[in-house]
């Protein structure tokens, strides 16, 4: 008796292991790049920006957030400040038939985590800052680092530093001594004040 209720334990537990199996979602599909995309940060048009694109997909929110250049998604990906669960994340390939700087195209999406990035590169992204350039082949990334520099590295081997550090861009307030005193000579003359 006592062994027959000892082999009957293994098989109630057998039966109840599928109902404790945690249900793993499916990834939300990218969606098509329109007219009517806007970048995550800068509230402008996509289009109007050259350069590869990213759309990151929140837990629980229907659309996409886009971003005008892959480096800001990743960015925000890794922002500590980040709260919400990302689901999932799509770059441009442009290694695709058809991409080009100028259209990376709408729908030639692939998952960031297994795009080849062109790292370093000496071209900027679509709002002016470095950019990473993804590629689903790593022979298109070689060869686009061939031809315009940079490294090739999956996403895990980015630093930090290359999506979270500051970029000073020509012209930038305070670039230099001579900017930060023509502003506060501005800012005496607007409050009243006289120099000296």
């Amino acid at each position: 008796m006592i062994r027959l209720s000892l082999l009957a334990l293994p098989l109630a537990a057998l039966t109840l292991l599928p109902g404790c199996r945690e249900e793993t979602a499916a990834l939300p599909e990218p969606v098509a790049m329109t007219e009517e995309a806007v970048g995550h940060y800068c509230q402008m048009h996509l289009l109007e920006h050259a350069g590869p694109k990213a759309q990151v997909h929140l837990d629980g929110n229907p659309y996409p957030l886009f971003f005008s250049q892959v480096r800001d998604a990743i960015a925000y990906q890794r922002m500590p400040e980040q709260s919400h669960f990302i689901a999932a994340i799509y770059v441009s390939d442009m290694g695709a038939e058809g991409a080009t700087w100028q259209d990376p195209g709408a729908m030639n999406w692939i998952e960031a985590g297994q795009a080849h990035y062109v790292v370093g590169a000496a071209i900027e992204g679509g709002m002016g800052a470095p950019e990473l350039v993804p590629f689903a082949e790593r022979e298109r990334a070689e060869s686009f680092a061939a031809e315009h520099g940079g490294q090739v590295l999956a996403l895990a081997e980015i630093g930090d530093g290359e999506v979270l550090a500051p970029v000073e861009f020509e012209g930038d307030i305070g670039a230099d001594d001579d900017d930060e005193g023509d502003f506060e000579e501005r800012l005496r003359a607007l409050s009243g004040q006289s120099g000296g």
